[in-house]
Parts: structure tokens; C-alpha cells; sequence
């Protein structure tokens, strides 16, 4: 039968080809099986033959296309031994040209499938624009008369919808067995040197045009064309390649339709859940454009787990799939299941659960769901064994890289491997791989910088020791006297006038100065005397309260060490995100070993030199536009304070202090600490002064050296003061520190003698001043 559906004459604008559809060498087969010993043979062929006798130009040849409506009886007679009956409903099947959308006789199957597809259809090859229909066509004439040898055998498909609206794909089969191609007058010899030309010009079509012009040769005959359904091999390439580029907006639409096309279903659902083994849970995935998971649902908390017993059995311990076709039926089974309420909220109707593993480990669960009952089942589970394979290897890699996200996170924030100093480590750890994928041995290398410049800055907390010994006090005392309370609630239980001596002397001490080891003692013997033997007695009210008010995060008997670990918590982070912020500008100036500790204030060191960044040019002026950073965001430090202090639990004051060391060091990253140091005994000695400054007075005073509102800097020569006198000037015309400046000796210390100090005040910020 020939198709009653429109016809375009090639579907391209030039091709190198004049199509003549022609049927001469199966006539001429017909002929010689007239003339065959075998009556039954001979008879069959002379009967077509006279049923065909009146259409010459089936075998002189067909130039018009439009001519195939009337010349579809004799075709389909003609073509029958090509065309069996018995598989026309099995077979897609059909007589055409190769690239073109010619279809001429196709079986009942491929007539059902276009018909399906509605008269809207686009019947092209997918992928194949006018530019590769030219070469390829050409490429049949190299291979023909030149004896190129072009394998161009690129897998071609058709994307023919079904009457869903599914999109089926079928991979495209050609026999050329009765196509020929000639030459006519417009053909061009070509040389070997045009050929290898031509081959190393695939983007040149101007050129093609030129050595193979169009219409240049006559393509007769006619090719046979056989369509096998390739979905689901195309699903999981086109499934491969969108894992590729999980980053890509639409990223779960486009899985989603594809496994529609695996499982013929058009509102089909996708999703995912991982898992993380070393917590047993399930969370949402963060990597690339973050899939839905029905799992978790809309109200999951991060604690619960979203799986009934059964699934978590299935999933989880066996790794099968798990699969429910009748979510209804289930869920009235299984009235206590968190998942099927889950999914029931979801409107989903029947599902399937895919764990997805790798070398024993689970990584997650795929989710493909439908709103209908039935559609999907532990039987066309299996269907996914196709893709899973490919899904377990994208998301193991996506799993590493997220791991490597966070390693690059915890590296950034957590670690002293600061980004300025990074390649030298990675430097070192290419050498170990290097010498490991070729078997040498070798030892990795501590990591060091000789001769840089140490600049350190610190910003206290003022009175933040006694701040907390007065929160300890009066807690311990709310504690005390509330169990005393307790004491007379349960007298009738136990003499506890041994107890009650105890605690008010422990509330008598309180009164005076507290120690350092007050605290430990008293909570130790409430702990071990006191509150085991409480907890064991029967609920009061009063006992209730008090055993209730002993949780450190809510309790009253930690109100004021709350307090204060709030107001310390508060000012270091706010001096922490100054300081971190304002380093982007610092590394501009000259990339920098940085580090920053927080503990009753911030503590800052900044180590330059050429051997931190040895591909930029190192000058004194760099050097010096870096000191002059360090004090400037000191300033900025304060201001923040300034800002913050009204807001604080305990309005605590900082204190600022810098020391000038007069000479470069050298620095070394401990291996057993996985932090830098200082590097030998002599570069101690910077540690060392760092430490004794912190708490030293006034040269013959009993004032500290540093004072709340002003900033103090340590240095050793004349040379250096003069040096930092001119940074303070430039500040000073900012209005960010105050005219005056106070110079004094400081006082000898262990080992540490002649150190000088100049201390400036800041400038308070207007609003505040006026508050």
C-alpha cells in the first residue's frame, strides 16, 4: 500500500541527488523467476508481471511524486515478496530514499503509528539539518566513485508521538541494496587532493556545492526503510546526558519526561531523596537544581524518618525495589504508615521506590510516582533496570563533588589552610601523586615561608573574667537558695541538716570573692550529693521546678552565664565579620597568610612576604599599605563595638592592641596541629612577646598599657615609631582617631625589656555619643 499522506517533494532545499524512483531491478528479478524450472516460481512471477505490465514506468522510472496514489496496487503486488502480509502488523516497515521524508508502502504498523501521531506531524530525522542532508548525501557519491571509505553511520531517529502525546523514538535502518547512483553532465571529476579537501571541511558547505554540485548525479531506485522502536535506549542516552547537566534550569521536567516515555504515561512524576549513612536519614538533595522528594513530603522535620517499617526494610536493609500499585488499599493496611499518609497528602496513586547503590553503600531513593492506581507495579519496576546503572554513576558523582563542595567549605571556614597559602600544598600533594602513580617513594614536605613579616593586632574584651565570675555568683546563688526551698519541701523525707549546712556555706563564700575553682566544686557536689538523690524522690511542684530550671540552654540557674556567653558571642562575631569582610581589600593590596581566633575578643595575624605569593612583585610599599590596613579596620572594629554596646546583654568595653615586631620570620605548618606556627627558637621570641604584652602595665604604674576606647602599639625603635606615627596621622584626617596621642615606656618583662607604646583614642561615633 502506498501512504495517503502528503508527500514533499524532498524536504530540503538542494541535494546533490535527481531522485528517480525506479523498481526496474526487483522487475528484473521477476523476469529471470519467470523463466525458472519451478512452475510454482515461474507462474507467481509472470502473474505479477502481467499485473504490472500496464505502469512502464515503474521500472523506466518515477520523477513525479504525485503520480504514487494511482500506482499503489501495483507496488504493493510488486513489493509483496518484500512486504509479507503476515508481518505488516509487526513490522515498520515502509519503501522510501535515504534522509528523505518519503514514505511509500508502509506496513499497517507504521501506517497505525503515523496516524496516531495526527496530521501535525513534523516527519523529520531528528538532528538533521539541510547542511549535514548535503554532506551526507554526498558522502555516498565519494564512497561510490571515489573510493572513500565514509563511515557516517551516526544512529539517525524519528520522534513520532503517540496519541497521548508521548513521544516514541525509533532508530531509522536503510537498505540500499536497490538504489544506484549515476553521473551526469553536471558531475565533476574529482582528484584525490578534492577528496581529502572535502573530508577535512566538514563546515564548509559552499565548498561541498562546488566539487558535488546539486543535482549533479541521479540517485535510481529506491531504498527500503525499517523502523525498530529504540525508546527506552534512547531514554536512557538522552537520561545519561541530562545527568551530565543536572545544574541546567528544568532540569526535573526533563528527566520526568523521559521516564513518561519509558513508562508511557503522560503526567508520570519523578523524584529523589538521598541518604546519608552516617546520620541513617533522608534529606532533600542539595546538589545541582535540587530534585522533589515525595518521600520527605511538604511537613517533614529533619529527625523523622519518612519510612514505614516495611519500605525501610525493602530499601534500606534489602535494596529492592518497593512498589505499591493500589496506594489506597495500602495506606487503609496500613493506617500508622508515615510514607503512605505522605503520599496519599500527594494525591499519588501507585509508586515505585528505587534504591540506588554503589559498591554496597546506599545513596538514595528514586521516586517515580503516578496518580493512578495500577499504572505503575512491582512488575514494571523492573523497566528501571535499564537506567538505574547510569543513574547510580551520575549520582555518585554528584555525590562526590557535593563532598567536595563541602570539603572546600569546611577548608574556607573550619581550617588554617588559608586560600593565599593553598598552592603551595596542592604543589606538595601533586608531587605525592606523581610519585605514587609512578611507584617512587616519597615523603611529603612540611609546608613553610621563610622571611615574612608578622603583623598582629588583637581587640579584648574588657573585664570579661570577672563579668563571668559575677554570672557564675549569681546563678550559684538562685540555685542555692531555690534548694534550700527544696530542702524544706522534702524535710519530711531525710534529715537534711548536713545538706542545708553546706549549701549556706557555699552561699557565704559567694559573698566574698569568687575563685577560680568555685563554680567546679559546688556543681560537683550538687551533682554527686545532691541531685541524684533528688531525682529519685517524688515529683513536687517546688522539686519539679527545680530540677527543671537545671538545663543549661533554658534553665534560671543558667540565666546569667547565658548572658554573658551571648554578649562575648555577639562581640566576637560582629569584630570577626569586620575584620573577615575587610580582608578581600587587604588580599588585593598583596595576597597574605591570614588567621583569626576568637576567644574573649579577637586575635589577628597577618604573615607577608614574596614566598607567600612568588608569582606578584613584593615592595615596602605593599608592606606598609597592609599596616596601614590593620589599623584602619581596627578603627572599623571599634565603631562596630560602638554600634553593638547598647544591644549587649553585659555592655562590655574592648580594649585594642598592636605590636610592631622588628624583623621578618618564618613560619611552618605543623603537621600534628594542621595549623601554622612559628618556625624555630628564634622566631619564637615573636610568640613569646605576644603573650607578655596582653597583660602588661605603664613603666612604674599599676595602669595596663591598654585602655577601653583607645589603641595602643607596641614597638621596639624609633625608627618604627615614626613609621606608625605617619599611618595614625592619615587616620587621624579621616576623623577615625583623636589629635592627641600618648607615649609612655612599658613595663620589663620576663625576659623582654625596652618595648615603648603609643596610645590614641578613637573617635566616638556622633549618635552615640549624644545617646
Amino acid at each position: 500500500m502506498i501512504s495517503s499522506m502528503p508527500i514533499k517533494h524532498l524536504g530540503f532545499p538542494d541535494s546533490p541527488f535527481q531522485v528517480i524512483f525506479s523498481f526496474e531491478d526487483v522487475i528484473e528479478n521477476l523476469e529471470r523467476d519467470a523463466l525458472d524450472s519451478d512452475a510454482y516460481v515461474a507462474d507467481a512471477a509472470k502473474g505479477i508481471l502481467e499485473e504490472i505490465s500496464s505502469f512502464p514506468e515503474l521500472k523506466t522510472g518515477i520523477t513525479d511524486f504525485g503520480v504514487f496514489e494511482t500506482l499503489k496496487e501495483p507496488i504493493n503486488k510488486l513489493l509483496a515478496p518484500y512486504f509479507p502480509k503476515a508481518l505488516t502488523l509487526n513490522e515498520i516497515k515502509a519503501v522510501s530514499i535515504p534522509y528523505m521524508d518519503i514514505i511509500i508502502n508502509p506496513t499497517q504498523r507504521f501506517t497505525n503509528i503515523l496516524e496516531a501521531a495526527g496530521p501535525e506531524l513534523d516527519f523529520n530525522i531528528r538532528d538533521l539539518d539541510d547542511h549535514q542532508f548535503y554532506v551526507l548525501s554526498s558522502c555516498l557519491v565519494l564512497n561510490e566513485f571515489y573510493g572513500a571509505k565514509i563511515n557516517f553511520s551516526k544512529p539517525l531517529l524519528y520522534d513520532i508521538p503517540d496519541a497521548e502525546g508521548i513521544s516514541r523514538h525509533y532508530r531509522i535502518l536503510y537498505n540500499a541494496d536497490f538504489l544506484d547512483i549515476l553521473k551526469t553532465e553536471k558531475s565533476l571529476p574529482l582528484t584525490p587532493e578534492d577528496v581529502d579537501l572535502l573530508l577535512d571541511n566538514y563546515e564548509d558547505l559552499e565548498l561541498w556545492k562546488s566539487k558535488i554540485p546539486p543535482e549533479s548525479y541521479i540517485l535510481k531506485g529506491f531504498a527500503i526503510v525499517t523502523l525498530y522502536d529504540a525508546t527506552i535506549d534512547n531514554a536512557v542516552s538522552m537520561l545519561k546526558e541530562k545527568l551530565l547537566s543536572v545544574n541546567t534550569p528544568m532540569f526535573q521536567q526533563s528527566v520526568a519526561s523521559i521516564f513518561r516515555t519509558i513508562y508511557r504515561i503522560p503526567d508520570l512524576q519523578v523524584g529523589f531523596t538521598l541518604f546519608i549513612p552516617e546520620e541513617k536519614r533522608f534529606k532533600v538533595a542539595a546538589f545541582g537544581q535540587a530534585m522533589k522528594s515525595y518521600i520527605l513530603g511538604q511537613q517533614h522535620t529533619p529527625d523523622s524518618m519518612p519510612l514505614c517499617t516495611y519500605s525501610y526494610q525493602t530499601l534500606v536493609k534489602d535494596r529492592n525495589y518497593f512498589a505499591i500499585s493500589n496506594l489506597e488499599q495500602f495506606y487503609a493496611a496500613n493506617p500508622n504508615s508515615h510514607l503512605a499518609k505522605t503520599f496519599s497528602a500527594a494525591e499519588i496513586g501507585s509508586f515505585i521506590l528505587a534504591p540506588v547503590v554503589k559498591n554496597g553503600k546506599l545513596m538514595g531513593i528514586l521516586e517515580i510516582v503516578s496518580p493512578r492506581k495500577k499504572e505503575l507495579n512491582s512488575v514494571n519496576a523492573h523497566r528501571l533496570e535499564v537506567v538505574m546503572p547510569f543513574l547510580t554513576e551520575s549520582i555518585e558523582r554528584l555525590v562526590a563533588e557535593y563532598q567536595n563542595q563541602v570539603s572546600a567549605i569546611i577548608q574556607s571556614n573550619y581550617t588554617t589552610i588559608h586560600p593565599s597559602v593553598n598552592w603551595k600544598f596542592r604543589t606538595e600533594a601533586q608531587h605525592y601523586l606523581e610519585a605514587k602513580n609512578t611507584k617512587t617513594p616519597y615523603v611529603l614536605k612540611e609546608v613553610s615561608f621563610d622571611h615574612v613579616h608578622p603583623l598582629y593586632g588583637q581587640m579584648d574584651i574588657k573585664g570579661s573574667s570577672d563579668s563571668r565570675n559575677e554570672s557564675v555568683r549569681k546563678d550559684l546563688q538562685n540555685q542555692l537558695h531555690a534548694l534550700l526551698g527544696v530542702f524544706d519541701d522534702l524535710s519530711n523525707l531525710k534529715n537534711l541538716e548536713q545538706e542545708r549546712l553546706q549549701v549556706n556555706s557555699f552561699l557565704k563564700e559567694l559573698g566574698l570573692t569568687i575563685q577560680a575553682n568555685t563554680e567546679q566544686y559546688i556543681t560537683n557536689y550538687l551533682d554527686g550529693s545532691i541531685h541524684a538523690w533528688l531525682r529519685q524522690q517524688k515529683s513536687t511542684t517546688i522539686l519539679t521546678a527545680y530540677l527543671l530550671d537545671l538545663d543549661e540552654q533554658r534553665g534560671r540557674f543558667f540565666t546569667y552565664r547565658r548572658k554573658y556567653e551571648k554578649t562575648i558571642s555577639l562581640i566576637n562575631d560582629e569584630l570577626a565579620h569586620v575584620i573577615d569582610v575587610s580582608q578581600e581589600d587587604a588580599q588585593a593590596i598583596f595576597p597574605h597568610y591570614y588567621e583569626r581566633f576568637k576567644s574573649d575578643g579577637i586575635d589577628f595575624n597577618l604573615y607577608v612576604g614574596q614566598e607567600i605569593s612568588p608569582n606578584q612583585q613584593y615592595t615596602s610599599e605593599k608592606l606598609s599599605a597592609l599596616k596601614c590596613w590593620q589599623l584602619e579596620v581596627l578603627c572599623l572594629m571599634e565603631m562596630a563595638h560602638q554600634r553593638l554596646k547598647p544591644q549587649l546583654p553585659y555592655q562590655l568595653d574592648v580594649t585594642t592592641l598592636i605590636l610592631i615586631y622588628h624583623s621578618t620570620i618564618a613560619i611552618r605548618f605543623r603537621m600534628d596541629e594542621k595549623r601554622f606556627d612559628i618556625d624555630g627558637t628564634y622566631n619564637a621570641r615573636f610568640e613569646i612577646v605576644k603573650k607578655r604584652i596582653d597583660k602588661a602595665h605603664i613603666k612604674n604604674t599599676n595602669e595596663r598599657i591598654t585602655e577601653a576606647g583607645k589603641m595602643t602599639i607596641v614597638y621596639s625603635s624609633e625608627v618604627e615609631e615614626m613609621e606608625y606615627l605617619g599611618y595614625l596621622a592619615t587616620l587621624q584626617q579621616r576623623n577615625l582617631l583623636d589629635t592627641e596621642i600618648e607615649h609612655f615606656d612599658v613595663e620589663d618583662l620576663q625576659g623582654i625589656s625596652g618595648l615603648k607604646a603609643i596610645r590614641v583614642r578613637y573617635v566616638k561615633l556622633p549618635d552615640l555619643t549624644n545617646a
